[in-house]
């Protein structure tokens, strides 16, 4: 197996889908971080596989004090140890309520300065710190708890907020506050705001027995045809895809047609007035409705008895696509 080329490809394939989202619907997304936070997350995912740090620095084509002083300066401040430098600066911004850029550069004089800058940056575009001029007599001062409140219930972006932690939830849970902040870029205070949001909306239940509260969601349904949190229901299909792909490549032998673990893609080519055209076209409604109608019977099932504590989470996953094609002409007509 030429698992190189197979990386490539996926890369390749996965900044299509990365672009594409970054600019959908008109938006510009940031991207000056990717590259950063692609590596930061290899990174972390090799060392929960059991990778040794030697390893995975070769694998980076790193030498391996060059690759510890990088996972170090992206997870951990080297100023305040045992918070990342995010953390970190946003506390020293909240501990002194105004500070100019000198001040922020000169307290974390032990990191990368241009990494302190790009985290300043961030934390004025996420709406956590209010900057007033520019250059380094710039002054910061970090939003209050009622700006963020104001912000946070009732701002534009709250339903596709609250819908994508629903998602991560319903897929990690039950998960703690702190994993789950391992899994989205969002702020504390936003995310403990979704959460609150959707406990009391009934739709996640937290557990408190644990000295952590931990939250669980029964399901995750997105509305067909809500334009709201559109962005869950892409994490949910491309999640599902890559945890079926991984789960695949860790069992051994060929794809049988029993297997409870895979996937199978077909190509149909169909025209105008071909006789299965309409069939073709169908199958995604199909799909829809014969999953949705076996859904709805399971979690009817299952609301009237005790559930087991061990039991078997089935994500199944259906898309469609289509383009248009057209043969280039032959040398005898051209």
């Amino acid at each position: 197996m030429n698992t190189e080329l197979l990386i490539d490809a996926i890369v390749r394939q996965t900044t299509v889908l990365i672009a594409h989202l970054a600019t959908a619907r008109g938006a510009r997304t940031p991207l000056a971080d990717i590259a950063e936070q692609v590596f930061s997350e290899l990174a972390r995912e090799l060392h929960r596989q059991g990778v040794s740090r030697k390893v995975a620095a070769d694998m980076f084509g790193l030498a391996l004090r060059t690759y510890r002083r990088k996972v170090q300066r992206l997870a951990e401040s080297q100023t305040l140890s045992g918070r990342s430098l995010w953390e970190a600066v946003h506390a020293f911004l909240v501990e002194r309520e105004v500070a100019t850029q000198s001040e922020v550069l000169a307290h974390f004089h032990r990191d990368d300065l241009q990494i302190v800058r790009g985290v300043l940056k961030d934390l004025v575009d996420s709406g956590l710190v209010y900057r007033a001029g520019r250059g380094r007599t710039s002054v910061y001062r970090v939003a209050s708890r009622a700006d963020l409140e104001r912000v946070t219930s009732n701002g534009p972006d709250v339903d596709g907020t609250d819908m994508l932690v629903w998602a991560l939830v319903y897929r990690l849970g039950p998960v703690s506050h702190r994993a789950l902040a391992e899994h989205v870029a969002l702020p504390g205070v936003q995310l403990e705001h979704a959460l609150a949001r959707l406990v009391e909306a009934g739709r996640v239940s937290r557990n408190d027995a644990l000295p952590e509260g931990v939250y669980s969601a029964a399901g995750f349904v997105a509305p067909l045809g809500d334009p709201r949190g559109w962005e869950a229901s892409v994490f949910d299909h491309f999640q599902a895809v890559v945890t079926t792909i991984c789960r695949k490549l860790g069992a051994a032998g060929a794809a049988a047609s029993g297997d409870t673990v895979g996937g199978s893609t077909y190509t149909l080519e169909v025209w105008p007035e071909h006789p299965l055209e309409a069939e073709v076209f169908g199958q995604l409604a199909d799909f829809r409705r014969r999953l949705a109608d076996l859904r709805a019977r399971v979690l009817e099932h299952n609301r009237s008895v005790s559930v087991p504590r061990k039991r078997s989470k089935v994500v199944v996953y259906g898309g469609q696509s289509f383009n248009e094609h057209e043969d280039a002409d032959d040398d005898e007509n051209s």
